[in-house]
């Protein structure tokens, strides 16, 4: 993919790590804290496939994964500080973990041609805009040339319990096997991305390690919240 220069205005601040590791609620809170606006890229790729089973296809058929993405008219949209996924003009919200997209948003995700487009969708969006984001590979892929990137981690015990007290079944241990072994941008910490393990901390310890790291880096917007 050809990565067009980010603008001088924009700031994005990556948070990557495996599932059930905090990182949405981490990423979210910061945002908040910061004034920035949040998204999710999961979201996206939930999007995709929720638009895909819609659809009647294969989410296991490359080819035809391939070209539903294609033809799908992708909008980030947003409500408040938060963005979120339009499909074809289709508000997918309500749908993006249904059990159905649980269980197929893994093989959708690690189709080449799905993640060209979203990270290409992503980066356009964040043109011009101070954002976090957060995913599996936006420090590492989406936008490598960012100095903000972290990765937050669990023990996977402690994240398959997450999923279950989420009311979730997802089995973790499979998901990070699709996540880290997928051809085409693996889950893999991105060079340069502050680790944090989120085993023992709450939220407000893992948003507070990031921020001592962005004050560090001299970030104005954290720069400005450590001063309130």
């Amino acid at each position: 993919m050809t990565k067009p220069a980010l603008t001088k205005e924009t700031v994005v601040i990556a948070i990557d790590g495996p599932a059930a590791s905090g990182k949405s609620t981490v990423a979210r809170e910061l945002a908040k804290r910061l004034g920035y606006r949040f998204l999710n890229s999961g979201d996206l790729y939930r999007a995709m496939t929720w638009s895909c089973l819609q659809s009647g296809i294969d989410c296991k058929d490359i080819s035809a994964v391939a070209t539903a993405a294609g033809n799908a008219r992708i909008k980030v949209a947003h409500e408040g500080n938060e963005y979120y996924p339009k499909i074809d003009e289709d508000d997918a919200r309500t749908h993006l973990r249904d059990p159905a997209v649980n269980a197929n948003v893994s093989p959708v995700s690690a189709v080449p041609a799905v993640r060209y487009i979203l990270s290409a969708a992503i980066r356009t969006h964040a043109q011009g805009r101070q954002t976090v984001i957060e995913g599996r590979d936006i420090g590492s892929a989406v936008f490598p040339e960012t100095p903000y990137k972290f990765y937050i981690d669990a023990h996977p015990q402690v994240r398959q319990r997450r999923r279950r007290n989420q009311g979730q079944n997802e089995e973790i241990a499979q998901r990070d096997m699709i996540d880290s072994t997928r051809s085409t941008d693996p889950l893999t910490v991105a060079a340069g991305a502050t680790v944090i393990d989120s085993s023992t901390l709450d939220v407000n310890g893992v948003v507070g390690a990031i921020m001592g790291q962005l004050c560090s880096q001299g970030l104005s917007a954290a720069l400005l919240c450590s001063k309130e």
